[in-house]
């Protein structure tokens, strides 16, 4: 079973009802693994845990930014609980390591896999507003949120990815970005898609997502951290054509 204690030192959180915590904590596959496992996998608490995010981060957004519109602070809000942010949490609070997952699953890299990891920290986040209430939730996560919302609105990480992507390639190349799924897996009631963003038929990003728009939209976001390097390329080859062709058009 998970060392409690060290989990809770990590999170700088003492539970009332450690069983909580330990359901938070274990994996399906390990279940697959030892049917004999008296709690349940952490699942339910993931799907309370989502919830209660979407509460408490909206709830916190709406009293930090008093000015903003409905608008804005849903795209805030939409970057605080994304996958990737909530693994990048998980990670800081080094849930991978403490979760109790099949051989099988810890072999394949499960325990850095940004859907697992998401999916524990909303499940702690459950286990947290079961056993403390919301006002606990609030504190635990606050460390993590400032600073990413201080990222965030530094970097315009709110603003539509495809919206961004569109406005640029057009602008710049003349060019509509295209979206590709390339990859589904996972059951039904989980599934993940793999979507490849590309312009004039070169891949610019690729993303996940649980749906083909999440990923879409993560790939976007990844085209885009990459795009100034690659117009900028492409800049400097157009400019070493044309430098080539003068000579001879003087001839």
């Amino acid at each position: 079973m998970t060392n409690i204690e060290e989990v809770e030192k990590q999170l700088g959180i003492v539970f009332r009802d450690k069983s909580l915590l330990q359901r938070a904590m274990t994996h399906r596959s390990y279940l697959n693994e030892h049917p004999e496992f008296p709690f349940e996998d952490n699942e339910r608490l993931e799907f309370l845990g989502d919830a209660v995010l979407d509460f408490v981060t909206g709830e916190y957004l709406y009293h930090r930014f008093p000015e903003q519109r409905e608008g804005s602070l849903t795209s805030l809000r939409s970057v605080l609980v994304r996958r990737t942010t909530l693994a990048e949490f998980a990670r800081r609070w080094d849930l991978g390591r403490h979760l109790m997952m099949g051989h099988g699953e810890a072999e394949t890299g499960g325990r850095n896999r940004a859907a697992t990891l998401c999916a524990a920290f909303e499940a702690v986040i459950g286990a947290l507003y079961l056993d403390q209430g919301l006002d606990s939730v609030l504190q635990a996560i606050e460390p993590l949120v400032i600073p990413q919302i201080t990222r965030t609105l530094k970097e315009r990480l709110d603003k539509d990815p495809k919206s961004s992507l569109q406005e640029i390639a057009q602008g710049r190349l003349h060019k509509t970005p295209r979206y590709r799924t390339v990859a589904e897996s996972g059951p039904d009631h989980a599934k993940e898609f793999t979507v490849e963003a590309t312009i004039g038929g070169d891949v610019y990003g690729s993303g996940k997502g649980h749906n083909k728009q999440e990923a879409a939209q993560e790939a976007a976001r990844a085209a885009l951290e990459r795009f100034e390097e690659v117009a900028l390329q492409v800049d400097e080859d157009s400019a070493q054509v044309d430098g080539e062709e003068q000579p001879e058009a003087g001839a």
